[in-house]
């Protein structure tokens, strides 16, 4: 079967991308392997999409059963990473990964640190140790290169006013405006798998796409991996919507001096340059609290945690008295400034 696994040379050890040092490293004996030295598999894999169900551990031979969308996990029964090759090859493969640079247990510190930095969340919930879990998924994404032909017709008005003896004299002047603009926007993400949330994932931006690298397996050991659940053409409009308000707010930019402007016809041809299949690392954190499950995520490069926590009534309650308590000793001042005699 397809799968693939790091042993060490040394000590026969499992495996895993060790996100401190960039490198391979044994969970035995702790031994060190250059990534860029390790043969890829899949250079020379003839895999088709879909050729295998189940999968074999070459650890402890265990099955393992893993949703369609997995191209990387650990055997539930011996712990060890596998990497599910016929899932990351032809179409499925990607083109580059941003390798973890934050592991689990600076995942953990920064998470519970953010909690603790919450104003208005309640105690127990800064405080508890209610982590249920935390996993690293190399999250799919799909990055464009997208080249906008942009025409913009407006009308357009300057008003002036200005006083001419025992008269005061307004001025209006019309213009008609067209603009013809080329913007070109680079690398906008997509996330492109079915369970992840949207909206989570596009407050982890911007990724570091400096550290974009070259995609081989051994960045995925020990780590969950997602296949796309969406191609390019599908996500295209997403990719649009995304870019829809940078172009609006440029438009403005170019049209500005008038008193009016009220946009008459507005045409975009959007033109896709490159759309780059890439992975890159999420830390998905589960959290219990009050008997309610709260899902957050951090960005596993820049440590952005995003989420909804919850919040303490008591807390906002609070917060609005003060606000209210500072303003009322301002307009107190303010009035006794004044010689109000509210003193």
């Amino acid at each position: 079967m397809p799968v693939i696994e790091y042993k060490c040379p040394g000590c026969g050890g499992g495996m895993g991308f060790d996100s401190g040092t960039g490198m391979l490293a044994c969970g035995s004996c702790g031994r060190q392997e250059n990534i860029d030295n390790i043969p890829d598999p899949l250079k020379k894999s003839t895999f088709t999409e879909g050729e295998a169900k189940e999968y074999q551990c070459h650890s402890c031979g265990a099955v393992i059963m893993t949703e369609a969308e997995t191209t990387a996990t650990s055997c539930s029964f011996c712990g060890s990473s596998v990497v599910l090759a016929d899932r990351l090859s032809g179409r499925l493969a990607p083109a580059k990964v941003i390798p973890f640079a934050i592991s689990k247990e600076e995942a953990i510190r920064a998470f519970r640190k953010w909690c603790r930095n919450g104003r208005l969340t309640p105690g127990g919930f800064m405080t508890a140790d209610r982590i249920q879990s935390i996993t690293g998924i190399y999250v799919p994404f799909w990055l464009y290169d997208l080249d906008n032909q942009v025409e913009v017709e407006a009308r357009a008005t300057k008003v002036r006013t200005y006083t001419s003896g025992d008269y005061r004299i307004t001025e209006t002047q019309h213009y008609d405006v067209y603009r013809k603009l080329r913007l070109n926007y680079v690398k906008v993400p997509v996330d492109a798998a079915e369970k992840m949330n949207d909206e989570l994932m596009d407050k982890l931006e911007p990724f570091p796409y400096n550290q974009l690298k070259e995609f081989k397996t051994p960045y995925l050991a020990g780590y969950i991996a997602e296949k796309y659940n969406y191609d390019e053409q599908e996500l295209l409009p997403r990719a649009k919507q995304k870019i829809s308000q940078y172009i609006d707010d440029y438009i403005q930019s170019v049209t500005t001096g008038y008193t009016t402007v009220t946009y008459t016809n507005k045409y975009i041809d959007t033109e896709v340059k490159r759309a780059e299949y890439v992975l890159l690392p999420v830390w998905v954190v589960h959290y219990d609290y009050n008997r309610k499950k709260y899902t957050f995520a951090m960005n596993g490069q820049t440590g952005k945690v995003v989420g909804k926590p919850p919040i303490s009534k008591a807390k906002v309650a609070a917060w609005f008295a003060s606000i209210s308590g500072i303003s009322f000793l301002s307009l107190k001042l303010v009035s006794w400034m004044m010689g109000g005699g509210f003193w």
